[in-house]
């Protein structure tokens, strides 16, 4: 773990250089290359650690550290985040092309898409691969912002090139850690998070073409899952009908949603003066009955998945006591108020 935490100094001191120092006059493609590749290699480390607290402490205190280091050397140094080690290679491109100094030879390097022959895996074709991926991921991000008034005919346009993007990524040949950093980028660049769910909600129903875009919608439903914030967002925001359709379009999401909705429930507490559960956490703020809106909406567009639930949380109010009295069980309540909403 030193040489790792070692290494990530480096790498943040690299970042600097590339963007304030004359020494990239003297670049070329083989140390281009070597660059990108301590580029890749942090951010392989944020995503292998980010989620470890002890790990992710130890980095976020490297980070500080080299962040104290170089605003000694340069004085408009602007501090390196944790979260900043995620884009790493998008980092690095924008600070040679911000560097005066940068040499017209690493300029066409960089934006050179040609494929030159005898190429050796490693060097220069992998590099130039990176900054038109870079690129051409920022320029999606644009293409993707938010368009006025949130029409559903703008989320439609941008769903279908978002969805065309992923495929392009994903077809054979492609690698998938391209396509997280694409939608990583996408979350990051977008300002309104309800305007994203709505791409997103356009890319899983679209019906066209279905079959060769299904390795994209399993990919992205695969993202999601791991983003809970934005699947908590999407499944509070979007209308019930939406949701419904998407429940009984992905089986994937339906799970993704009944773990929300279960979750939402578990965070819940009675309150003895208002007589009534409420949200324990401050965020997502989702009122019971809201919760039974939910889940009456699953089970409207699955029926067949009552059956499943019905036990889970019959379960879930036996290990609370089993009692039958208002208040004492979450799972006791919304099975009630499920079964009541379904019977009528």
């Amino acid at each position: 773990m030193e040489a790792a935490l070692k290494n990530l100094s480096s790498t943040v001191e690299l970042l600097a250089v590339a963007a304030r120092s004359g020494d990239v006059r003297l670049w070329d493609r083989q140390y281009l290359t070597r660059a990108f590749h301590w580029a890749c290699y942090c951010e392989h480390l944020f995503s292998k650690f980010h989620q470890n607290p002890k790990i992710r402490g130890l980095m976020e205190i490297q980070v500080q550290h080299a962040n104290s280091n170089l605003r000694a050397v340069y004085g408009d140094y602007t501090d390196l985040s944790f979260l900043d080690l995620s884009q790493c290679q998008h980092l690095l491109l924008t600070a040679l092309l911000k560097n005066p100094n940068l040499p017209i030879s690493i300029m066409k390097i960089l934006f050179d898409t040609t494929k030159p022959a005898h190429c050796k895996p490693g060097e220069y074709q992998e590099v130039t691969g990176i900054c038109g991926n870079i690129v051409q991921c920022k320029s999606a991000i644009q293409i993707l912002s938010p368009i006025t008034g949130h029409t559903s005919a703008g989320a439609e346009a941008q769903a279908a090139l978002l969805t065309e993007r992923l495929h392009a990524l994903l077809s054979p040949g492609g690698e998938t850690r391209r396509a997280q950093q694409f939608l990583d980028s996408v979350l990051q660049g977008c300002k309104e998070a309800e305007h994203l769910c709505l791409v997103l909600t356009a890319v899983l129903l679209t019906g066209e073409n279905a079959h060769a875009r299904s390795a994209s919608v399993d990919f992205l439903l695969d993202w999601l899952q791991q983003k809970h914030s934005l699947l908590q967002h999407m499944c509070l925001t979007l209308p019930t009908s939406r949701l419904k359709d998407l429940a009984k379009e992905n089986v994937k999401f339906r799970d993704m949603y009944g773990g929300v909705l279960k979750k939402w429930a578990a965070d819940m507490e009675y309150c003895l003066d208002d007589g009534k559960w409420v949200q324990s956490g401050t965020r997502p703020k989702v009122s019971f009955q809201g919760v039974v809106e939910h889940f009456v909406v699953l089970f409207e567009g699955c029926p067949t998945l009552w059956t499943t639930v019905e036990r889970e949380l019959t379960d879930l109010k036996i290990s609370d006591g089993d009692f039958d009295v208002r208040g004492l069980s979450v799972w006791g309540d919304l099975l009630a108020e499920i079964q009541k909403r379904l019977d009528k």
